[in-house]
């Protein structure tokens, strides 16, 4: 059974946070200022369990999803993780299941993620430059450690693809160095544009690098053409280099919205299901989960309802509610981005 919400647009992709700490301080993100050594992240029994993520997995896969992502936090520093990637990867209906690292851990766990079953990964990496890297993730983690873990995830035959968050005036300069990187590489580079979600890293939308230049910037370095989106509602528009098969994609939430086709869900650690990423509130999927008096097809009813009846359009309507000075939004590092 597949549904439709207020807008006429399904649910297809499900994005699940197993963990809201992090082991870097990216100012985009979690700001050290903010998430600071005092800060109170969430106890181990507040977060959802395997055992709940498997089962709301296998329920969403009943109303349409057909393809997961684990995020975080830093998804790498939930215990046992490629456990659960291998029994997210036998539920009937999910077609494809991928998770985004900022890669510390990645080097040591490549080889447990791909025996689990897992084909592709997303690193986060806003620079190559050590001191650019370094200021960007809040904790002067070197650069190097991560380059080695992507080429580690690469050599077990793990498919890669970089995030990259441009800001103007802070590493709009690493533009072609990174995507050089990537083509040198083989992987897919993705430029992300510097978003207001939370209300934490001081966003501005004169700190925003629109993908419109950096798509002008790579012509330069190599001629591109676009390429046909696999499915309505997919957020990167993608291009190829000409004469090869490697792509670069532009996720443009700020100047270019794609809340007409947006077809994606996020569920928090704790079991909060957010219909959009801007959200202020979500529902409380965890006490569904864990009231024994409720089954799967009740749960999946709520589900139902809750996205049968959504309208949500937060980058179409940016303008009108940047307005709300008291207009709260959900942090990206608890949302799981």
């Amino acid at each position: 059974m597949k549904i439709v919400d207020r807008m006429n647009r399904s649910l297809r992709d499900l994005r699940i946070s197993v963990m809201d700490r992090c082991n870097l301080r990216c100012t985009y993100c979690m700001p050290k200022e903010i998430f600071g050594p005092n800060y109170t992240f969430l106890p181990n029994d507040k977060l959802l369990t395997f055992e709940e993520i498997e089962r709301i997995v296998s329920i969403f896969t009943s109303l349409g999803v057909e393809k997961i992502r684990l995020t975080g936090g830093e998804p790498l520093l939930r215990k046992e993780l490629p456990t659960l990637i291998q029994r997210l990867l036998n539920i009937s209906g999910v077609k494809d299941l991928s998770l985004t690292t900022n890669g510390v851990h990645l080097g040591m766990l490549a080889k447990q993620l791909k025996e689990s079953g897992l084909q592709r990964i997303n690193i986060s990496l806003d620079s190559l430059n050590p001191d650019i890297y370094g200021k960007m993730n809040g904790k002067n983690f070197p650069v190097s450690r991560v380059l080695h873990s992507i080429e580690e995830a690469a050599s077990v035959g793990l498919k890669i693809k970089i995030n990259m968050v441009v800001q103007n005036g802070i590493n709009d300069l690493e533009i072609i160095p990174m995507a050089k990187y990537c083509l040198d590489k083989g992987y897919t580079l993705r430029f992300i544009e510097f978003m207001d979600v939370g209300n934490t890293n001081g966003w501005k939308f004169d700190q925003v690098y629109p993908n419109k230049k950096i798509l002008e910037t790579l012509q330069q370095l190599m001629p591109l053409e676009p390429v046909e989106p696999d499915y309505r509602g997919e957020v990167a528009k993608r291009y190829r280099y000409k004469g090869t098969n490697q792509e670069v994609g532009f996720i443009s939430s700020v100047t270019h919205a794609f809340c007409t086709d947006c077809n994606r869900a996020r569920i928090s650690a704790d079991g909060k299901l957010f219909t959009c990423l801007f959200a202020s509130n979500g529902f409380d999927i965890q006490s569904l989960l864990r009231d024994e008096k409720l089954n799967d097809e009740d749960i999946k009813s709520e589900l139902y309802n809750i996205w049968n009846n959504r309208t949500d359009r937060y980058s179409e309507i940016r303008n009108e509610v940047s307005k709300l000075s008291n207009k709260k939004k959900i942090e990206m590092s608890y949302i799981g981005g």
